[in-house]
């Protein structure tokens, strides 16, 4: 006995295809309605990836908060972040402000959430309300009981020196120790409204490294150059 399919030919070409190929080719046929659609589930769909890698990060670093302790933390967040992650988290090929912003804006529009982005006459500032990432978590109850993935308990060079830091946000601080390393200063710094698990997350770059306020350095375990 023969069965019946369960997919015609042309559901299963389209199932395989890539969302962003479908949409060209609804604003190519100018149907509005498909290529609204089709939009809409190419975020759901790098949602559903990036809350997932999200998650599963976080797992891994509370596994090693938990067994290694805090220091082994820093040492798995800075080998993260050495050449061979370059090859995916290119950093920006000039350094000009211009750039350096253009980079790390391009970088948070992968987080799929709004950027407010300001400009003084001594800074520009980029910030995302709700954080795309770590303050995502926070609303998605991560450290809550139910799913229980760890705090840092004590204050640490990787917390800016706060006690129960959410363990995800901890490469912010290492991110910074790096580019202090490697350049001689801070590149964006993060600027925290409290309460912690309630503020929004800001990025602050200064037209003029020597007005960045020597705190940003000190939290880290570091001396204003």
């Amino acid at each position: 006995m023969t069965e019946e399919r369960v997919f015609t030919d042309q559901e299963l070409k389209e199932m395989g295809a890539r969302t962003l190929d479908l949409l060209l080719e609804a604003i190519e046929a100018g149907d509005r309605d498909r290529a609204k659609a089709l939009a809409g589930r190419m975020q759901r769909e790098f949602q559903y990836l990036h809350d997932g890698y999200m998650f599963w990060v976080t797992g891994l670093q509370t596994y090693i908060y938990r067994k290694l302790g805090v220091e082994a933390v820093e040492e798995a967040e800075r080998e993260a972040h050495t050449a061979e992650a370059k090859v995916v988290f290119t950093p920006p090929e000039k350094t000009d402000i211009r750039s350096l912003v253009e980079h790390l804006a391009g970088g948070l529009r992968g987080h799929m959430q709004p950027i407010t982005i300001v400009e003084t006459d001594a800074t520009v500032s980029l910030r995302m309300e709700p954080c795309g990432s770590g303050e995502r978590l926070i609303q998605k109850g991560a450290y809550g009981p139910e799913i229980g993935l760890a705090k840092i308990e004590e204050p640490h060079r990787i917390t800016w020196g706060m006690e129960d830091f959410p363990i995800y946000c901890v490469h912010c601080p290492v991110m910074e120790a790096l580019d202090a390393e490697n350049t001689g200063h801070l590149g964006a710094v993060h600027v925290i409204t409290g309460p912690l698990y309630e503020g929004a997350c800001e990025f602050v770059f200064y037209k003029d490294p020597a007005d960045i306020p020597e705190e940003c350095y000190t939290r880290l375990g570091k001396r204003k150059p």
